[in-house]
């Protein structure tokens, strides 16, 4: 287990997000004050071995572990990070919904739900009855004489997920207040005050999604089977050593093995290029739905710190390439500067819930 708590005098406005990924769980606990939010608490529990498989295979739309298993994990750093409030902003990771973009003509917003429920249909690969829908307009303007059509993006959440959040939260002993796909949380913490196309690349242990965000609005979120864990796999197997001895490894040469490391880049660079394409095809998807250039790339996830990544998808796509730092408007003491900056482009995910928590309040 690594936690990392930092407690302040209580404040009466207090914010919980939660992100319960594929091999740990991430909290990050805000307050909002005058002069915008600041950190209170945050921490991680590491709750499965690095490959998150002990607990068996499971489909696209579930994750690995147990209900219990996740309650215990959440209670242990709720408990010893000293986190009180019960109201908490969980966040659905990418593999467990299903993101679609269609159009439709301009209608009135009591019009829009059953078009979208009839158009979504279409596109989702489970009935509606086995699904939750939220969706946002991403063009046009709801309006039944209007000439430009709606643009829509729609997000389906099984049912099951949403029962089995439910009861994770039941069992920690905390109230649901938001339950929300992940990509709209990274947008929330990561969309800048600007007027810049972003491509918010999220390589997380279990897959890759790539969200493209335009003005501050998410226009495209897309996901592929690509991801950290199979970076540290490859070098596994290529050096023929433990899993476990193969992701120090990765964390520490990632793309910039030379000499007796230079197997490790070579081995990396197929699956990167894979992913790296896969992020083309999403930026040229925007381009022909909205005409625009994505102009900056901000990686996030366990892997954006991958030594070499950025520099190597800068070169590749010739757009200027970040690392995520979702704690760059929220206060915290210097004291966490070297360690936020590290941990930063893992806990996007569980800021954007919390951020969303006070809209609530």
């Amino acid at each position: 287990m690594s936690w990392f708590p930092f407690k302040f005098k209580k404040v009466s406005r207090r914010s919980l997000g939660i992100d319960i990924g594929t091999s740990s769980i991430k909290i990050v606990e805000l307050s909002k004050r005058k002069e915008g939010f600041r950190l209170e608490n945050y921490g991680e529990i590491k709750i499965t071995p690095l490959k998150a498989n002990h607990f068996g295979e499971a489909g696209r739309n579930t994750l690995f572990f147990s209900n219990k298993e996740i309650a215990k994990g959440l209670i242990r750093i709720l408990k010893e990070a000293g986190i009180e409030e019960k109201e908490a902003n969980f966040s659905i990771p990418d593999f467990a919904t299903f993101f679609t973009n269609f159009e439709l003509p301009s209608m009135s917003k009591e019009e829009l739900v059953n078009a979208i429920k009839y158009e979504a249909k279409n596109y989702i690969p489970l009935s509606l009855s086995e699904v939750t829908l939220d969706w946002v307009i991403t063009g046009g303007k709801l309006k039944t004489n209007a000439k430009e059509p709606l643009k829509i993006l729609t997000v389906a959440i099984p049912n099951d997920t949403i029962i089995q959040y439910q009861e994770i939260a039941s069992l920690s002993g905390l109230k649901i207040t938001t339950l929300e796909a992940e990509a709209f949380a990274l947008t929330r913490a990561l969309k800048e005050d600007t007027k810049k196309s972003l491509a918010i690349i999220d390589i997380g242990a279990r897959s890759t999604t790539c969200n493209i965000v335009e003005k501050g609005i998410l226009k495209i979120s897309y996901s592929f089977n690509v991801s950290g864990n199979e970076l540290t796999d490859i070098i596994s197997k290529s050096l023929r050593i433990p899993y476990e001895e193969a992701e120090l490894i990765k964390r520490e040469w990632g793309l910039l093995g030379a000499g007796k490391m230079a197997e490790v880049r070579e081995s990396l660079i197929p699956l990167i290029d894979v992913i790296l394409n896969e992020i083309k095809k999403a930026i040229q998807a925007f381009y022909q739905q909205e005409g625009e250039e994505v102009e900056r790339i901000v990686l996030a996830g366990s892997s954006a710190l991958l030594p070499g990544l950025k520099e190597y998808f800068s070169k590749e796509t010739k757009k200027e390439v970040v690392v995520a730092n979702p704690f760059e408007k929220v206060s915290y003491p210097s004291v966490l500067k070297d360690i936020l900056k590290e941990r930063g482009p893992s806990y996007a995910i569980a800021v954007g819930m919390a951020i969303d928590g006070f809209s609530k309040k």
